[in-house]
């Protein structure tokens, strides 16, 4: 194992909600397992309300700060700009690692870096995006106005990598595999899931998981419904998670296929220790995605063994092995889509033999192999004594 090491994450943590913030906690729970020691810079602000679609920003149950976090970081703010990168240049870091998704962060991540970089600080941006799921105009100059300002970037799939290339980006490229998170606790009995969750004991039940947003493809799965119910008449799906967009539509569209009776909606935000409930009561993830880099739901099913079916876009099937953890489906294919979760319950051996291969996924990448990667990136020097 590496001499410790002083490292700054910036990026979205407790108490802001979603993927890219659960992220963070467990990286940075990797890292102080393997002696380093861990500062979380995070926001005071990460969006201005104008800009973000959801109802809140925050987890609904906030309590303090995790340990080692500094919420200072006001993303439309320039002064917090300077005075976050001053006090990290302070610090001295031996690597400053800022977690990157989103062109809106260009601005605020350089200045900081700018001045992190005075003490001999390494920056490296980890890109879980670097052109969004929507493009608007300015973002392919902004991404690559940050990540040409970074000593080394570090992606989790293969697309993001080809997206930073697109961008005429030559800084030094690692990759490395997206860890399964682990921080929702263990999964429980299916059947004592179905009952706290109301479902029937027996059926063959679907799980659509997370924000809901059109690229997401929700409305592709309503229609794949009707098609999957002529096989499986009992089959029920969850939708678990807040809509940030089209909810009208989506109601629209159950009601006029008459699926209704086989949809549940659980439209609130979906609080870590109730993520265990629904993923154990499914048999089977479904992300039907219309355009992806990779996605944290397939590395929550795989947590709790469950298969996924996802779409062929970005990097989704790097994650879900074809035939062997789950299927990998034409993106819009609503037959495809029907097609496939038919096929995983008609058929027992296929089914075990997809079981079992989501079980394996669990093992393939862990935090602490990331964790690893990261601080070979840091500089040989010690800075824990200065």
């Amino acid at each position: 194992m590496a001499q410790p090491k002083k490292i700054a994450i910036v990026g979205p943590a407790r108490p802001f909600r979603g993927g890219i913030a659960h992220f963070t906690g467990e990286l940075a729970g990797a890292l102080r397992r393997r002696g380093h020691h861990v500062t979380l810079e995070t926001f005071s602000r990460q969006y201005p309300a104008l800009l973000f679609p959801g109802k809140t920003q925050l987890e609904p149950d906030q309590g303090d700060l995790p340990e080692d976090t500094i919420a200072q970081l006001d993303s439309i703010n320039p002064l917090t700009w300077r005075s976050t990168g001053n006090r990290i240049r302070r610090e001295a870091y031996d690597l400053v690692v800022f977690s990157y998704w989103l062109s809106f962060f260009a601005p605020a991540y350089a200045s900081v870096a700018r001045r992190a970089r005075r003490s001999g600080s390494r920056i490296i941006s980890l890109v879980h995006n670097a052109v969004p799921h929507r493009p608007r105009p300015g973002d392919r100059m902004l991404s690559r106005y940050w990540l040409r300002r970074c000593d080394s970037l570090l992606t989790l799939s293969s697309a993001v990598r080809d997206d930073i290339r697109s961008l005429g980006v030559s800084v030094p490229i690692l990759e490395t595999g997206h860890p399964v998170y682990t921080h929702f606790g263990e999964a429980v009995q299916k059947e004592e899931a179905r009952r706290v969750l109301g479902l029937p004991p027996e059926v063959p039940v679907l799980l659509f998981f997370g924000f809901i947003r059109n690229y997401k493809g929700l409305d592709v799965l309503i229609d794949a419904m009707p098609r999957v119910l002529r096989d499986l008449p009992d089959a029920q799906l969850m939708v678990a998670g807040e809509f940030y967009e089209d909810e009208a539509l989506i109601r629209k569209r159950t009601a006029q296929s008459g699926i209704g009776p086989n949809v549940r909606f659980d439209t609130r935000y979906i609080p870590d220790e109730r993520v265990k409930l629904y993923f154990s009561a499914a048999d089977l993830v479904v992300q039907p995605y219309r355009s992806a880099t990779q996605s944290g739901v397939a590395h929550v099913a795989f947590h709790f063994s469950r298969p996924v079916v996802v779409t062929n876009v970005g990097g989704l099937a790097e994650t879900v092995p074809h035939g062997e953890a789950g299927f990998v489906v034409p993106p819009e294919h609503p037959e495809a889509l029907a097609g496939s979760i038919t096929k995983y319950f008609s058929d027992p051996e296929l089914r075990n033999r997809l079981d079992e291969g989501a079980r394996r996924q669990h093992g393939v990448f862990s935090w602490e192999a990331l964790a690893a990667e990261l601080e070979s990136q840091a500089p040989s020097h010690q800075n824990l004594n200065r």
